[in-house]
């Protein structure tokens, strides 16, 4: 049975963060070394980032606040809010995030009435509450209260692929299963200043998104299908457990990202993507350049160069990563889905159409998919152009 993707939308918060001036008030924290203040010079500047966005409204400048939590405009210093309060922000500006792109991903779907849907897939790993977000999406949205409920929480930057892959399961258990899959991240939250070099790096990285796409085997008329689901793999690197992680401090959560880990991927990269692409008989022994599209999770900007050289991929190929990195940073589980929404737009073409995507995540965890882009083969409908979920600026940020 054939299951695909039917609508694929992305959603940001609406402040934006300007990297440059980021980077100029982490750099003048009077809690830095000497280190430290190179260490974030450095991280910010080779980032390869321009803007991200926050849910943190207070972290702009232009905020006043009578009791500041993250950032005092007035004396320019970040400040280090708990765990506590950090996840009572995550509970009620991710539930607007969760609902916002999952209400853009149905209304392009046309074809699919609300109480079409049977399953709903919620994915974050920067905050917990319950009701969780599941349940606000169907309460908000007018979903069937019956339509069977999973979170998928801490899983970090590759959990979109078991998300994705949970919906092509149900899809093949059920012809007439029609599933939501809804990822929402708010990594803002944790950001802090530190001498730590691992804190500096996400800080300089990670960002708020969410993303959400409606996937089912149903025909439904006048609705061209975007993605065919082919197959999913893991992967996991027999090193690296230590050098990324994710855990919950009492100021909120704590990243370790080590700088071992872009030489991890470049190692072990070819072995990842052996057992996926050996689920094709065309692609064995295929040059990856031959591979049209690459869907890759930019964890950051090393990685992608590891990546780009270990496959001998062209800089065309990563355009799509790239561009999702130097505009929207990295939003752990829903940044993957803005590489391939940003492939999905690019024009159709004639010919094969397949997409090799991978993201990585605490373990060393590699998640990769394969995937066929119909609009790039002859028999299929061109699919309709997705609208830009990227909200325009509206503030400068510090």
């Amino acid at each position: 049975m054939t299951v695909y993707l039917r609508s694929l939308e992305t959603a940001v918060p609406p402040t934006v963060l300007i990297q440059t001036e980021a980077r100029d008030v982490f750099a003048a924290q009077p809690g830095l070394t000497r280190l430290g203040s190179r260490l974030v010079s450095t991280c910010f500047d080779s980032a390869a980032i321009d803007t991200r966005y926050t849910a943190v409204e207070e972290l702009t400048t232009a905020s006043r606040s009578d009791n500041p939590r993250f950032f005092d405009p007035a004396t320019g210093l970040l400040l280090s809010p708990s765990t506590k309060v950090r996840n009572d922000i995550f509970a009620t500006e991710a539930t607007k995030l969760f609902i916002e792109a999952a209400r853009k991903a149905l209304d392009a779907c046309s074809g699919i009435d609300l109480l079409d849907i049977t399953h709903l897939v919620t994915v974050s790993c920067t905050g917990f509450y319950n009701p969780g977000p599941d349940y606000k999406i169907v309460r908000a949205l007018g979903l069937n209260p019956a339509v069977q409920r999973y979170h998928l929480g801490f899983m970090g930057c590759y959990a979109a692929f078991p998300a994705l892959r949970a919906a092509k399961s149900f899809c093949e258990a059920d012809p007439d299963a029609v599933v939501l899959v809804v990822c929402a991240e708010l990594c803002s939250l944790h950001v802090r200043t530190s001498n730590d070099p691992d804190t500096i790096m996400g800080s300089a990285l990670f960002a708020d998104g969410a993303a959400a796409a409606v996937i089912s085997a149903r025909d439904i008329p006048n609705e061209p299908a975007l993605l065919q689901l082919d197959h999913f793999e893991t992967v996991l690197t027999p090193v690296g457990e230590e050098s990324m992680a994710w855990n919950i401090g009492d100021q909120g959560f704590e990243m370790v990202l080590g700088n071992y880990v872009p030489h991890i991927i470049d190692d072990h990269i070819i072995g990842a993507l052996e057992p996926l692409l050996s689920r094709e008989a065309s692609l064995l022994g295929l040059p990856y350049r031959d591979i049209r599209h690459w869907a890759i999770h930019p964890g950051g900007r090393s990685i992608l160069d590891k990546v780009q050289s270990r496959l001998e991929l062209s800089d065309e190929q990563l355009v799509p990563a790239r561009e999702t990195l130097r505009n929207f940073g990295n939003m752990s589980s829903a940044t993957v889905l803005f590489v391939i929404k940003h492939i999905l737009d690019l024009p159709p073409e004639d010919g094969d159409g397949w997409i090799c995507s991978m993201a990585f995540g605490p373990g060393l965890t590699v998640e990769t998919a394969l995937f066929t882009k119909l609009s790039d083969t002859p028999a299929a409908a061109t699919a309709p152009a997705l609208r830009s979920a990227a909200a325009q600026p509206e503030t400068a940020l510090a």
